[in-house]
């Protein structure tokens, strides 16, 4: 979903930051009190930290069946099972500070969506409409001889936890999710707000568009080093060439093709989701230029458990890269308040 490099309009950067002058920790206890804690602004992408560079080596590699799609995913530690899902473009090793931190207390699994990476990429579009998407979530799990996860997704992976909440609650723990709204309130932002339907247009290219038009990719082809273009870590960034090199562009546009709805118009219904019922953990770094934080917006009204939403100054849309200290220091006290 990411919506890179065109600069936002000051006063559409202004109506963000309205909701947080310095990042902060919102909780909802069943949609009723909320309380502030400021928490430090972390400096701007800080280097992993060697725990997370040595993830690379350290993690174990295996592969789930869900009906002929082979999922990969990398997996440390031992304990109650989380579960990593990357948005776009990205795959597994976007989770690394973080699968390095929690790795002493549960058993940490980041997969690679379907079309990336080392997971297959099914030829047909349709193979990408949500409810394959989430049932590689059920496959994993069950491969991996669990009843239930909690479930963390940014993006499009996001998107899927969002949706594996909404249709598979008994399997569901607990749910953490980074820079994506929940649908109702995507929905509703938009609908009020002109200026957020239009910053949605990247993705209306990428449901009409191809892979080998010129301009796909926010003006330019889409290629391995363009999709990695966003990495500012020296060590990652050869990784993330290397495994977009081994991925489906075309794979990658099907996610929107499939899925992503034509701009909302004004007074447009909201979607009808079922409410959520376990504890919900939400990050938004406020510099993201493609996924707007006025979605967090009465988000309450749709979790009936305690909502925790932590908005970060100073962070864009990977935001688990951007302050990964702060993401994985923020998950690891969160968990811990919610075994």
């Amino acid at each position: 979903m990411l919506r890179g490099l065109r600069p936002v309009k000051q006063r559409f950067m202004q109506q963000i930051r309205t909701l947080a002058v310095a990042a902060a920790v919102l909780t909802s206890q069943f949609a009723s009190a909320t309380e502030a804690v400021t928490i430090p602004n972390p400096a701007p992408n800080p280097a992993p930290s060697p725990d997370a560079n040595s993830v690379w080596e350290s993690v174990e590699h295996g592969f789930a069946d869900n009906q002929g799609v082979k999922i990969h995913y990398a997996a440390l530690g031992e304990g109650p099972l989380v579960l990593f899902v990357h948005g776009f473009p990205d795959f597994w090793y976007s989770w690394r500070a973080q699968m390095a931190a929690l790795q002493e207390n549960y058993r940490v699994v980041a997969i690679d969506q379907r079309g990336y990476n080392k997971s297959d990429a099914p030829v047909s579009e349709a193979a990408y409409d949500m409810n394959f998407l989430v049932d590689d979530l059920v496959t994993v799990i069950n491969h991996l001889g669990y009843d239930s996860a909690t479930v963390v997704g940014h993006d499009w992976g996001g998107a899927v936890a969002w949706n594996f909440a909404f249709t598979q609650p008994e399997m569901l723990d607990k749910l953490i999710i980074l820079n994506l709204p929940h649908p109702r309130g995507s929905t509703a932002a938009a609908t009020a707000n002109p200026e957020l339907r239009e910053n949605t247009q990247y993705a209306q290219k990428f449901r009409s568009g191809t892979p080998t038009d010129p301009d796909i990719f926010f003006g330019t082809a889409m290629t391995p080093e363009a999709l990695a273009g966003w990495v500012q870590s020296p060590e990652a960034k050869p990784h993330y060439v290397a495994a977009f090199k081994q991925s489906s562009f075309t794979a990658m546009l099907n996610y929107y093709k499939r899925n992503y709805p034509p701009p909302p118009l004004p007074g447009a219904p909201l979607p009808e989701t079922p409410p959520v019922n376990v504890p919900v953990l939400m990050f938004h770094g406020l510099d993201d230029q493609a996924v707007a934080a006025a979605g967090l917006n009465s988000t309450w009204e749709w979790v009936n458990a305690d909502l925790t939403i932590v908005t970060v100054p100073g962070a864009g849309h990977f935001v688990q890269q951007d302050a990964s200290d702060l993401v994985t220091r923020t998950m690891q006290w969160w968990l811990k308040a919610h075994p």
